[in-house]
C-alpha cells in the first residue's frame, strides 16, 4: 500500500508544473515552548502570533515576536464551553481579520482512521480573545461531513475572491476543498448546498495549510509517512483548483527530522516563518525560505 502512494505521489509531481529548484526551507535555530501540550499549529494574526495546542484541553496561547525570540505574553485561551473541552484537538485556524474565523477539530474514532469525528467551528474572534473561553464567542458548530479524513481550516483567495480552504490528513482520497465561508459560517454540514465551492486531489499527511497571498501559493505541511518526518509542498491555487489536481512548484524533503510537522506560518514576509511539532523539545521551529 505504501508503495502505491509512493507512486501516485511520484506522478504528482513529475505530471506538475515541477520547478527543479527555487524554493527552499531551511531552520535557522530550534526552540522549545512549554504548557502547550503538543502544539497543534500556529496562526499569524497582523504581527500577533498564536500557538495552539491539545494540552489538558484544547487551548491557545499569544506571543510576540521580539527580535528573534518568541515571547509568551501570558495570554492564555481555552477551547472551552460550560467547562467542558469543545476544541479538543484544534487543527487549524482559518481568520482574515475580514471574514468569519473558523478553528477545525479532527479526531481519529478508531485505530485504523477510518472513522473521524470533524467539526469546523465559527467563532467571534474577538469575543474569544476577551472572554478567554468558548462561551459566548462560539458562533456555530459545523459537522464537516464532506471531508476523508479531518479538517484543517486556513483563509485562500481564488479569482480575487476569499474562500476557506481545508485538506485531509489520511492515506487515501486526499483532497483540498474550498468552502464558501458565508455560507460554512451558517451551515451545519459542509455538504449542504454551496458550501463546498471546488476541490482538488493532493498527496496524503497533510496535517496543515499555509497561504502565501503574495505569490498564489499553498503551502501543504506535510508528514513524509503517518505521524513522522516534515514535508513542505508548494502548489500553485488556481492551476490546482482549475484542473482538480494539485500542481506543484516545488516539494521540500530535505529537512531532516524524524518528529511530528504540525503547522508553519510566514511571519510578517514571505521569508521568515515558524513552524511547529508536537514533540516535548524544540516544538518551535525559525525557518527561512529561499524563493
Amino acid at each position: 500500500m505504501k508503495i502505491i502512494y509512493a507512486v501516485v505521489a511520484a506522478l504528482f509531481i513529475t505530471t506538475s508544473a515541477f520547478i527543479a529548484g527555487g524554493i527552499d526551507v531551511n531552520i535557522q535555530r530550534e526552540t522549545t515552548v512549554d504548557s502547550l501540550g503538543a502544539c497543534q499549529g500556529i496562526s499569524y494574526q497582523k504581527g500577533r502570533i498564536f500557538l495552539y495546542g491539545d494540552r489538558e484541553v484544547g487551548m491557545v496561547r499569544e506571543f510576540k515576536l521580539v527580535k528573534d525570540s518568541l515571547v509568551y505574553l501570558k495570554k492564555e485561551y481555552k477551547l472551552t464551553q460550560n467547562g467542558q473541552d469543545v476544541i479538543s484537538h484544534p487543527t487549524g485556524i482559518a481568520y482574515n481579520g475580514v471574514g468569519p474565523t473558523f478553528m477545525g477539530n479532527s479526531v481519529k474514532m478508531n485505530p485504523e482512521g477510518t472513522v473521524w469525528k470533524t467539526n469546523i467551528y465559527c467563532i467571534d474572534w474577538n469575543a474569544f480573545l476577551k472572554k478567554g473561553t468558548l462561551d459566548g464567542p462560539l458562533l456555530n458548530t459545523i459537522d464537516d461531513d464532506a471531508c476523508i479524513q479531518g479538517t484543517r481550516p486556513e483563509y485562500v483567495k481564488y479569482h480575487n475572491k476569499w474562500y476557506v480552504a481545508t485538506a485531509d490528513y489520511g492515506d487515501h482520497g486526499n483532497e483540498v476543498r474550498l468552502y464558501d465561508p458565508e455560507k460554512l459560517s451558517k451551515c451545519k454540514k459542509t455538504s449542504e448546498p454551496g458550501v463546498l465551492y471546488k476541490k482538488f486531489v493532493c498527496t496524503p499527511w497533510v496535517q496543515n495549510l499555509n497561504w502565501v497571498p503574495g505569490k498564489g501559493v499553498l503551502v501543504l505541511i506535510q508528514n513524509k509517512i503517518e505521524g513522522r518526518q516534515w514535508r513542505f509542498t508548494y502548489v500553485d491555487l488556481e492551476k490546482s483548483v482549475d484542473v482538480g489536481k494539485m500542481v506543484v512548484l516545488k516539494q521540500v524533503d530535505h529537512i531532516d527530522r524524524a518528529d511530528e510537522l504540525e503547522g508553519f506560518s510566514f511571519i510578517g514576509s514571505n521569508t521568515k516563518g515558524i513552524a511547529v511539532t508536537s514533540s516535548r523539545k524544540n516544538n518551535v521551529n525559525f525557518v527561512k525560505t529561499d524563493w
